[in-house]
């Protein structure tokens, strides 16, 4: 197990991600789950609550041995599981399956996307889109900037999309050109 600390995409059973997310905060273990508003039913129209935009989904900052740890041990815990990825050989047979991680600036460019808590952000299930990888590009104004992702065409719309690969996607609708500058599409 490795010791050193990185971003762990972790399943949580029968939607128990807040409470993991309320335990980790209190033992100052740094999580992040993605969330977004949804209206109530029978309340007036503009009443919405905050849920997590992807059930039974959190983020953790930590390392392996540690969030092993705290599974084995802490009840509150228990419901956590790693999202594995295959290793595949160059026949496309699985070699094995490795425990997935984010890296950094992966991951603080989603946290500063999902954080946006309005109709310019909306979170994808399908992650397969439509038409070639488009071009890679910065956000360099707005409440957005400094944000990578690449340009896709989502819903018959231009969006610039943040995706944590084979775990979920995150879209920026409504940015004007001007606030993009394109990057080197070698560069991740």
């Amino acid at each position: 197990m490795t010791e050193e600390i990185h971003w762990y995409p972790m399943r949580v059973t029968y939607s128990r991600e807040l409470q993991a997310k309320a335990f980790l905060d209190s033992i100052g273990v740094e999580s992040f789950i993605p969330m977004h508003y949804v209206p109530v039913e029978g309340k007036h129209p503009r009443h919405q609550v905050l849920k997590p935009a992807i059930t039974s989904l959190i983020f953790i900052h930590a390392c392996q041995k540690s969030i092993t740890e705290l599974k084995m041990t802490k009840r509150e815990l228990s419901s956590l599981r790693y999202i594995m990825f295959p290793v595949l050989d160059d026949n496309n047979n699985v070699l094995r399956k490795d425990i997935l991680t984010v890296p950094d600036k992966q991951m603080e460019n989603f946290i500063k996307v999902a954080s946006v808590y309005d109709d310019r952000v909306f979170y994808m299930e399908n992650l397969e889109f439509a038409g070639k990888p488009g071009q890679r590009v910065k956000v360099v104004e707005g409440d957005f900037a400094g944000v990578e992702g690449t340009i896709k065409r989502v819903k018959k719309n231009k969006c610039v999309v943040v995706q944590i690969e084979n775990v979920v996607a995150v879209a920026i609708a409504f940015l004007p050109a001007a606030f993009l500058l394109p990057l080197d599409n070698e560069k991740k």
